[in-house]
């Protein structure tokens, strides 16, 4: 029960800081709330006596807590201080519900509720206590039950725990192109291996990602007068609707899953004289992934054919990779990870992850970081929600791991 309080009052804690990230801001972090919370771990990180605590201009926060155990692999965690923008409100008022599978008010004043029948994935947790939001925005389990977990491992942990260092990183950003860990100094973060715990419920593990990049494209066309028009004007506007014409739509995110690799074009920006599209490219297969970035170019030249008056550029950038490559060369991580669940009795549940965790770009660096539960469903939702006993079984699963990885 100790534990448990403890990990309830940290989340509290730290979901009350507004730190929702902006992808149009320019600057790293994106928001101001991200440098309060860093702030705020950083000075608990000294309170609990860790080691090397700094935070840098990016709001990359980084500590080491010594062990006792020489000669043992130096084991990392790493959490995002940023929780996602999806349109609701930035305020987090969080509330622990006792489910009993039926229909529960979330806000009685904006008559928000959780829908028994919606919400089927609820029925494991019959009669347990559950943090809910409001409705008025996400829960922040998202990562903010992360940095619970890390943070309460390090004041759990003992003068006579058998454990290695300890290497914690909190970054910002993470929701919007992983830019905190991209920037992320690794001489300052200095670990064999990592963990993110950034995946959703009991036993969920996470060892292979998509491979994602971006891309933009832009058409030029020719602008005319409507009544000299015929045979001179070219419209960028139509030149991207032909461009994207030339994809499947069964291509999308929104008619695959499992492992299935997809194109999401997502932004169309246009005038008289200039359209921008922008596009995401996602596979599980490194092979496949390069072919779809081949497929976008080998697009836009047959559009210079189409419009030889007109003009197309694109530019792609990739994003991070699949975190897989790394725990083919290091599996170490991957190995005490099952065994801590299997110490715990808890049933791993193997899932490819159809998106990015701060760990894919840790992995495209060289080090290799697989992904945990955090005990949560339904991230990026105002009907997010965690369980307290997965909550807890997440932080049982971090403090061995921490066991496990000194022997």
């Amino acid at each position: 029960m100790k534990v448990r309080n403890e990990l309830v009052e940290r989340f509290f804690r730290y979901v009350a800081i507004e730190s929702q990230s902006d992808e149009r801001a320019l600057t790293l972090p994106s928001t101001p709330g991200q440098n309060e919370l860093a702030a705020l771990l950083a000075a608990e990180l000294r309170d609990l006596g860790l080691e090397n605590v700094v935070v840098d201009q990016n709001a990359i926060v980084t500590a080491v807590k010594r062990g006792r155990r020489l000669c043992v692999p130096r084991v990392g965690f790493i959490a995002h201080l940023d929780t996602a923008n999806v349109g609701l409100s930035p305020v987090i008022r969080p509330q622990i519900k006792r489910y009993v599978g039926r229909d529960l008010c979330l806000n009685e004043e904006k008559d928000i509720w959780f829908r028994a029948n919606e919400h089927p994935e609820a029925e494991a947790w019959l009669d347990q206590e559950i943090i809910f939001s409001d409705g008025t925005s996400v829960l922040g389990a998202d990562n903010k039950a992360a940095i619970a977990v890390i943070m309460t491992v390090l004041s759990d942990l003992n003068s006579s725990d058998a454990h290695g260092d300890i290497c914690v990183a909190f970054v910002p950003d993470e929701e919007i192109g992983l830019r905190g860990a991209k920037a992320l100094d690794l001489s300052r973060f200095c670990c064999d291996f990592a963990y993110t715990i950034d995946c959703c419920e009991l036993g969920e593990v996470v060892t292979e990602n998509f491979n994602a990049a971006s891309g933009e494209i832009v058409f030029t066309g020719v602008s005319a007068h409507p009544m000299s028009a015929k045979g001179v004007l070219v419209n960028p506007l139509l030149m991207a609707f032909d461009f994207v014409a030339q994809f499947s739509r069964g291509d999308t995110p929104e008619c695959t899953d499992g492992k299935d690799g997809y194109f999401w074009f997502n932004e169309l920006e246009s005038n008289d004289n200039e359209a921008r599209l922008s596009v995401l490219i996602r596979d599980f297969d490194g092979e496949n992934f390069e072919n779809r970035k081949q497929r976008i170019h080998d697009v836009a030249e047959l559009s210079r054919r189409q419009y030889p008056t007109g003009h197309v550029e694109v530019e792609i950038f990739d994003a991070y990779q699949n975190v897989g490559y790394s725990l083919r060369n290091d599996k170490r991580p991957i190995e005490i990870l099952l065994a801590a669940l299997r110490e715990l009795n808890i049933e791993p549940k193997f899932i490819s992850m159809r998106g990015g965790t701060d760990g894919a770009a840790l992995s495209a660096r060289g080090l290799a970081t697989p992904n945990f539960f955090t005990g949560a469903y339904n991230f990026h939702s105002r009907f997010e929600f965690l369980p307290l006993l997965a909550f807890e079984k997440s932080f049982q699963t971090a403090r061995m791991i921490c066991a496990l990885a000194a022997k």
